[in-house]
This record gives structure tokens, sequence and C-alpha cells, in this order.
């Protein structure tokens, strides 16, 4: 992420574009490092790309079985689908309310 809505992707063919995230995604849909995203090139800037969607981990190991993306890339399984402990809705924590009567 370069700020201002903007980042650089590593495409499968070997080149690096200076990408910008369409308003539409922008602050709805976080595009972390390892992510696999749909770009849509430029005519008249080889070097310059938008970020059109994101693909969900399901949704790139289905592409990478269907022979859409190489079998080299890494899928991003982990990012910010995952909650993390002490969030709204983080995991639970068992206790025994024996423990609360000795306190």
């Amino acid at each position: 992420m370069l700020g201002n809505g903007r980042c650089e992707a590593y495409c499968f063919d070997e080149k690096k574009r200076l990408c910008h995230i369409r308003g539409k995604l922008r602050k709805k849909v976080w595009v972390n490092v390892g992510d696999i995203v749909l770009l849509g090139l430029r005519d008249f800037q080889d070097d310059k790309a938008d970020v059109i969607l994101k693909y969900t981990p399901e949704e790139s190991r289905n592409l990478k079985r269907y022979g859409e993306i190489p079998d080299t890339a890494q899928i991003n399984e982990g990012g910010a689908d995952e909650v993390e402990e002490g969030e709204e809705g983080g995991p639970d924590i068992d206790f025994d309310f024996d423990d609360v009567d000795e306190i």
C-alpha cells in the first residue's frame, strides 16, 4: 500500500504495476499484502492498472484449480476475515463459575 488508494501489484506476467483502488472498494474491501486481486489494465499506460475485485481465499483456490492462475501462486489464507482475540465477536472464553466465587 502506498497511500491515497494506491498500491503496487506484482502481476502474473512478471511485471510490477502501480494500481489504483476503485472508489467502490475503498473503505469497504481491505486489500492486504498477498491477496489476489483482479486488475483492469490500461490501454494507454502499461505500467498502471486499476483494482477491480479482491478474490476470497476460496475463490483463489478455485481459480488455481481451473488453471486461470499459475500453480506457483501462493494464496493468502489469513487476513482481514479473521477475528483477533479481544475484538467484538472474538473467540469465546470458557470459565468455571466456581472460580468466580473464590474471587
